[in-house]
């Protein structure tokens, strides 16, 4: 029987009733980690015998390629494709497909969240009352502030119809303008260096650059504004993590939130301690719909391109 290793953490612990679709279409489904992203030498031993591979966030590299002679099809449960060697992807025939926009509303409410967490300061106040403590700090509104949108694709442009309605002044940044994006409202598209120096609140919905450099290093920080805030839902690569200590140190990052990190569950914790730093454990997706579709999707990709294959086409 065919194999099909399935890792995404939502669709293992526990298992999706979806997947039964997996097993009558006649494979064998193996989750090697449930409800845990497993490491590199798992993954190998799993993909040994596998052809098809129901992919979550954690890395494929290489050497994983490399052990799975048979692997045909790998179907991400998300639309980011950065965790995958892609050059070796394509090296051993094996196609790599993306359930692109699934997520994208899940994602950009907890975007919104984490910018009223932000402002409000709701870390603060929740854990200072948890502990009968009543003490305040002044927070700020998001009507009439100024939010610059990293990465203007589904996501982004959720992101950006949503803080619209809050009233703010939306400018994003994109390689790659949608001329065909007009929403309406105080809406625009700027430079990269533009959007760093006018933002009050700086949201990143961009892939990693495919050199692996940080978009945000030490350079992007000295142009922005003193007191700046930085949500990222995206992909912790993104910043350059000394160059955001530094910065939430010396006051020009006045709160940086997070809900993706280099390792999930992190091996360094340093950056969420700080006291200027709101972390959720990468939840953008994990809405019951977000799961839902998003399963839903990465099954009928997977099944698709199998049965494509069998068929010799």
């Amino acid at each position: 029987m065919d194999r099909i290793v399935v890792t995404p953490r939502s669709m293992t612990s526990p298992p999706h009733a979806a997947l039964e679709r997996l097993r009558r279409a006649g494979y064998e489904v193996v989750m090697p980690t449930p409800g845990e992203q497993p490491d590199e030498r798992r993954l190998i031993g799993a993909l040994a015998e596998a052809v098809g591979y129901l992919a979550g966030v954690e890395k494929v590299s290489r050497a994983v390629l490399e052990a799975a002679p048979r692997l045909r099809v790998i179907s991400r449960n998300g639309v980011g494709i950065d965790n995958v060697d892609m050059e070796a992807a394509r090296e051993r025939g094996v196609q790599v497909m993306r359930a692109e926009g699934v997520n994208a509303r899940g994602v950009a409410e907890l975007t919104i969240a984490h910018m009223l967490a932000a402002c409000r300061r709701m870390d603060f106040h929740h854990s200072t009352l948890k502990n009968h403590a009543w003490q305040r700090r002044k927070g700020i509104e998001l009507n009439g502030r100024t939010v610059g949108i990293v990465g203007c694709g589904r996501i982004g442009r959720a992101v950006a119809e949503l803080c619209l309605a809050f009233g703010m002044t939306v400018r994003a940044f994109d390689p790659y303008v949608d001329a065909g994006f007009r929403p309406a409202g105080n809406f625009g598209f700027v430079s990269l260096d533009e959007l760093l120096q006018t933002a009050d609140i700086l949201s990143l919905h961009a892939p990693v650059p495919e050199d692996g450099v940080a978009l945000l290093d030490a350079a992007a920080f000295a142009r922005m504004k003193a007191g700046v805030m930085i949500v990222n839902t995206a992909r912790f690569e993104l910043l350059d993590a000394q160059a955001v200590r530094a910065a939430l140190e010396d006051g020009t990052v006045a709160v940086l939130t997070l809900d993706a990190f280099q390792a999930e569950p992190p091996e360094d914790w340093s950056l969420i301690d700080h006291e200027n730093v709101i972390a959720t454990p990468h939840i953008g997706g994990f809405t019951v719909e977000s799961v839902e579709r998003v399963t839903q999707v990465s099954i009928e990709n997977l099944l698709r391109v199998l049965s494509r294959q069998a068929e010799g086409g």
